[in-house]
C-alpha cells in the first residue's frame, strides 16, 4: 500500500479523529509556525535531557514528519520509525525523513514488544477516543527502563471551535494525564505546562472564536498564517519560556502539557 507496510488497512484512508486534507496544509506552514518550531524545540531538549542515550524511536501519529526530521538531526545514528493511520501522512514523512521506517499502524494495536528505548506522540493522543489503549500498548512496546514523551492540549475550559475544527476528542488536565499514564504502568518523570507565558493570549483568542461559533466559515488554519514579524516575537517568548523550563520551571498552567515518562526497568515482562 503506497510502499507502505500495513497492521491497520481498512483505516488507511478513513481512520478516526483527523482530516487527510490537513497534512498538505500543515506540510506548508509547520517548519515556519512559532508554536511548532518550539514546540519542536521542546521535544528536543527534553529528548536529550532525558533519554540521551537512545538507539532506536517510535513516533506515533507522526504527520508530515516535521518532528522525526527534528530528531533525525539531533540523533543522526538513532533507529527512527514513524507511524501514522492514514497514508497520506506518511508520503509526506517519507519525503522529509527519508531515511527512516514508515508503517500504517492503528495506535490502540502496535505491533511491537518490548523493542523501542523512546516512543513519542506528539499533539495525537487526544484525537483517540480510547487514550487508556493506546497508553497500554505504548508500555508493552518500550524496553524496560525505555521512555515516553508526550504533548497534549491542556486545559478543558479552552475548548473552542479551533479543538472541533481539529478533531479533538478532549481536551487535558495535568491530573487526568497522570492518572492514565500511571494506571498504564508508566511513571511520570517531568511534567510541564508550556504555551504558559501565551495562554492570556490563547484564552482570548479562544473565547472569540467560541463567540463567533455560528459563523461556517471558520478557518481552523488561520492561528498558523501568523504576520512574520509576529510569528518571529511569539516565537522568542516561547524561547523564553522554553529557557526556564531547561532550568527546572514547572508550569502550573498553559496551552499545552509536556510530560516525560518511562516504563520501570522493574516491570516484568508484558507478555
Amino acid at each position: 500500500m503506497h510502499g507502505f507496510r500495513a497492521f491497520a488497512p481498512s483505516l488507511a484512508t478513513r481512520g478516526p479523529g483527523f482530516r487527510e486534507s490537513f497534512f498538505a496544509e500543515l506540510f506548508a506552514l509547520e517548519a515556519q509556525n512559532f508554536w511548532f518550531r518550539a514546540r519542536n524545540e521542546l521535544i528536543l531538549w527534553a529528548m536529550s535531557r532525558y533519554f540521551s542515550g537512545l538507539r532506536n524511536f517510535l513516533e506515533i501519529g507522526c504527520g508530515t514528519g516535521y518532528v522525526l526530521s527534528g530528531v533525525r538531526a539531533a540523533f543522526p545514528s538513532a533507529a527512527l520509525v514513524g507511524s501514522e493511520i492514514f497514508v497520506s501522512g506518511l508520503a509526506f514523512a517519507a519525503g522529509r525523513v527519508p531515511s527512516a521506517e514508515f508503517y500504517q499502524i492503528d495506535a490502540t494495536a502496535i505491533p511491537f514488544r518490548e523493542h523501542f528505548d523512546v516512543i513519542g506522540a506528539f499533539d495525537v493522543l487526544e484525537h483517540i477516543e480510547d487514550d487508556e489503549s493506546v497508553l497500554q500498548q505504548v508500555t508493552q512496546a518500550l524496553v524496560p527502563g525505555g521512555g515516553f514523551l508526550l504533548t497534549v492540549p491542556q486545559h478543558p475550559s479552552l475548548w473552542s471551535p479551533q479543538d472541533d475544527h481539529a478533531h479533538h476528542v478532549r481536551r487535558y488536565t495535568a491530573v487526568e494525564i497522570r492518572r492514565k499514564l500511571m494506571r498504564s504502568g508508566l511513571e511520570v518523570i517531568r511534567m510541564t505546562s508550556f504555551m504558559s507565558l501565551l495562554l492570556p493570549m490563547m484564552a482570548a483568542s479562544r473565547l472569540r472564536m467560541r463567540a463567533s461559533r455560528a459563523d461556517s466559515a471558520f478557518d481552523g488554519m488561520a492561528e498558523l498564517r501568523q504576520p512574520r514579524a509576529i510569528n518571529s516575537i511569539l516565537e522568542h517568548v516561547m524561547g523564553a519560556e522554553r529557557l526556564l523550563i531547561r532550568h527546572g520551571v514547572s508550569f502550573p498552567a498553559g496551552g499545552s502539557l509536556l510530560v516525560v515518562a518511562r516504563r520501570p526497568r522493574s516491570m516484568e515482562s508484558i507478555p
